[in-house]
């Protein structure tokens, strides 16, 4: 089988975990939206957008220095687990105690001092703070599964996980009402504390379903010998913690602009934002899969002659995908949009939003692109050079936010998202020309990007988002590609 039909191979079944759990993930958002509103969901993204900087910490970037360690010390394998699972067990655990020790002060810090949802934020960190501590303490065995090349287990555990989280939101939402009005066995149990419509419910179903998967992981966990190498610890720690304020400053651009829109607009508007970001899913999703497959074949793939052939090629086919992927949610938006809400009363109230929908995809293009090109500093102990490129993304999210948010609310916010990417992309493919040179085809890549950009604002801005144009303009790139490519893709195809 050719290298990059196994690549292909691991990247899909990861795939279809990811996009299956997405999607239903995706599918909650217009039951959220009907069930909560605007203002509610605003919550929901604020709660969500601070968890995800918080998960960057408790992570550490062990789990990039986990591949990379296994890669380095192939004969200390286990000795590389216990070190990388000890470090995130001992900061999730010290994050836990002090959140609970101090949630008063972090409960009025989220409400602006604004004391008249007090009791209900106290709940919603206290959920947190031990959902947080759940999924952190799982990244190292969720990585391990991965290195031992086990991307069924992997999947089994992770659509567990969501389809645990989808059914007992759905639960609360039209199960227990439905119980109640029925007056069905154990009503009036439940009828004695339910609240109905309190998006609270949505946060416990995520910490059950981080409990299930805790459980589901012991197995990994009893693997983990408690003996700690100090030598080894020390150099892990000079390669993680540029990973980490690497992976703080991606979480910053990725969720500080939600944090902002907090502050300087409405939890309705942050809602709307947080809305339409779900159109973007799936380029996420794509994304999200690429890295989990291409992550462990990166590193144990890099001691071979033709390694640096095998990433250039394989970045080529990505933004061919991604392209494509690109062109199709815009060229498919007019049905998409109904995935926010189908409800007729909230179309207005959301789809509002819909114009900052490209910038945000393109946004994540970028984001994808570099997370590819990102490989040569990871392979070549220079994380220095991912802390360098991520503070460079921070400084502009957060700086340029602050200036366009008040102005243009959530517009403002996409923007920003897009150049801060597009600015990381371009910086990463300079530097790692320079200091661990891949032969990538430029012109091809820059090609597939530039048309497909021009096609999707031509679509939306020009052609007004008609279904009938955009989807024209989609086979032709695709049927452009495909003629471009055809004798790369049939030599691969041969090698089968």
């Amino acid at each position: 089988m050719s290298v990059y039909k196994k690549f292909l191979g691991q990247t899909m079944v990861y795939g279809i975990s990811t996009i299956v759990s997405r999607l239903l993930n995706f599918i909650l958002t217009p039951i959220f939206t009907r069930s909560y509103g605007a203002a509610s969901l605003g919550i929901f993204t604020k709660m969500y957008a601070y968890a995800s900087l918080i998960n960057a910490v408790l992570a550490f970037g062990m789990e990039t220095t986990f591949f990379r360690y296994l890669n380095k010390h192939e004969n200390q394998k286990q000795q590389v687990y216990n070190n990388s699972f000890i470090i995130v067990a001992f900061i999730s655990t010290l994050f836990l105690i002090t959140g609970l020790v101090f949630i008063d002060p972090i409960t009025k810090w989220l409400l602006n001092n604004d004391m008249s949802h007090y009791q209900d934020q106290r709940r919603y960190v206290q959920y947190f703070l031990w959902l947080l501590f759940s999924d952190a303490i799982c990244v190292i065995p969720f990585a391990k599964i991965r290195a031992d090349g086990k991307p069924f287990r992997y999947s089994i555990i992770k659509f567990i996980n969501i389809f645990s989280y989808v059914s007992i939101s759905l639960f609360f939402i039209y199960g227990i009402p439905l119980i109640i009005k029925n007056n069905w066995p154990f009503a009036e149990f439940f009828e004695s504390w339910f609240r109905d419509k309190w998006v609270g419910y949505v946060f416990i179903a995520n910490l059950i379903a981080s409990v299930i998967t805790f459980i589901l992981l012991v197995p990994e966990f009893l693997m983990v010998q408690f003996r700690f190498n100090k030598a080894m610890f020390k150099t892990m720690l000079s390669y993680s913690w540029p990973v980490l304020v690497a992976n703080l400053s991606f979480i910053i651009n990725e969720n500080l602009d939600k944090i902002l829109l907090d502050k300087y607009t409405t939890e309705a508007q942050v809602g709307i934002y947080g809305a339409v970001c779900k159109l973007a899913i799936f380029i996420s999703i794509f994304n999200m899969a690429f890295r989990l497959g291409a992550e462990p074949f990166f590193f144990s793939y890099a001691k071979n002659a033709n390694a640096k052939d095998t990433y250039a090629k394989i970045l080529q086919y990505f933004v061919i995908a991604l392209s494509i992927i690109f062109v199709a949610l815009t060229a498919n938006i007019e049905i998409l949009k109904y995935f926010i809400s189908r409800d007729e009363k909230h179309l207005a109230e959301y789809w509002v939003g819909l114009p900052a929908v490209p910038y945000l995809l393109l946004g994540y293009v970028c984001l994808g692109v570099y997370m590819n090109l990102s490989i040569w500093y990871r392979l070549s102990d220079q994380t220095r050079f991912g802390l360098y490129i991520s503070l460079v993304g921070a400084t502009i999210t957060i700086v340029f936010n602050m200036v366009l948010i008040p102005r243009y609310s959530y517009m403002g916010s996409a923007w920003v998202s897009m150049a801060t990417y597009g600015t990381m992309m371009i910086i990463s493919y300079v530097l790692g020309q320079k200091y661990y040179p891949i032969p990538y085809n430029l012109k091809k890549i820059l090609l597939y990007l530039i048309i497909s950009t021009i096609i999707v604002f031509t679509s939306f801005f020009v052609f007004n988002r008609n279904i009938y144009i955009g989807n024209a303009m989609l086979l032709a790139f695709v049927a452009g590609i495909f003629y471009l490519e055809k004798k790369d893709l049939m030599k691969i195809l041969r090698k089968g």
